[in-house]
């Protein structure tokens, strides 16, 4: 197998958290109808994208967690623009991980999205980012917005994205428990009747308004209470992130992952440091 090296695209591939997640109902298709707000954060993977001379995919990273086979949503990736496209010309991608594996910040969406990005480049193919995030969502619900990337309000099943101005910027603390939880399983075990709802509409606004106190009022996640019945540990990092000055902590997506929301360094400072020994992963980082 032999190179083609003179041409190789690198896209950033970064986390996501939700300001805000609601459920709205369960489709007839058996997807679920959500309402969500979703901002991207400064932390990241990295995909790098070059042709092969043989007509094949081969992904290669420095996760041992992760497949690097037809499993792996880069490879999707892959496989979609070739079929779609008639590309006859092998890949080869190299994932590089800094995002936590099952912890809820989109890692594998992102990381579909981005090949997508650099594939676009690669292959000359002139797609918009419309385009891209309608073929990501063949991949999965958070590739759309992830293709976007920034703030978003993202209804329907993952497949309606609406780019959020004038967003105001602050720290994020994220935390990952030494454990992962199953997307599939939470919303399983999800029952309308009793779910809490989150106020995305007011949430919406206090963004583009750049009310901070006000945001910080209206997030929440719907998931929130089913997955910590199932791990109650991820109370636990909420009270304690609170505890050391975080303006709100919070769940994201299906978890584990917690994230805390600080208007300054000094506050982000203070909740990392109170994690220390509590949990090894912690990232301090700014909003994108």
């Amino acid at each position: 197998m032999e190179d083609r090296d003179e041409m190789q695209v690198i896209e950033k591939a970064p986390a996501k958290i939700n300001l805000g997640l609601d459920i709205i109902g369960k489709r007839q298709d058996g997807l679920h109808e959500l309402s969500m707000i979703m901002m991207s954060v400064d932390l990241n993977d990295y995909v790098m994208v070059s042709s092969l001379s043989e007509d094949e995919i081969v992904i290669e990273t420095n996760s041992t967690r992760i497949p690097s086979d037809s499993k792996n949503d880069v490879y999707k990736a892959c496989q979609l623009l070739k079929e779609k496209y008639n590309i006859r010309s092998g890949v080869k991608v190299v994932l590089e991980k800094k995002i936590p594996v099952c912890a809820g910040m989109g890692g594998g969406s992102s990381n579909a999205a981005a090949t997508l990005r650099a594939l676009n480049k690669l292959w000359n193919l002139n797609l918009s980012l419309e385009e891209l995030a309608e073929i990501g969502g063949k991949i999965g619900t958070d590739v759309p917005y992830c293709v976007y990337g920034g703030c978003a309000l993202v209804s329907g099943w993952g497949n309606e994205v609406s780019l959020l101005e004038c967003v105001p910027k602050f720290w994020v603390v994220l935390v990952k428990p030494n454990f992962g939880i199953s997307t599939r399983t939470v919303f399983s075990d999800l029952s309308m009747d009793s779910l809490s709802h989150v106020d995305i509409e007011n949430l919406r606004v206090s963004i583009l308004e750049k009310n901070y106190d006000a945001m910080v009022n209206y997030m929440g996640n719907s998931l929130e209470s089913i997955s910590i019945a199932k791990k109650p540990f991820i109370n636990r990092i909420k009270e304690k992130m609170v505890e050391a000055g975080a303006d709100v902590a919070l769940m994201t997506g299906s978890g584990p992952t917690v994230f805390a929301v600080c208007r300054s360094e000094k506050q982000a400072n203070r909740v990392v440091n109170s994690m220390r020994g509590f949990c090894k992963e912690v990232y301090k980082v700014r909003t994108l």
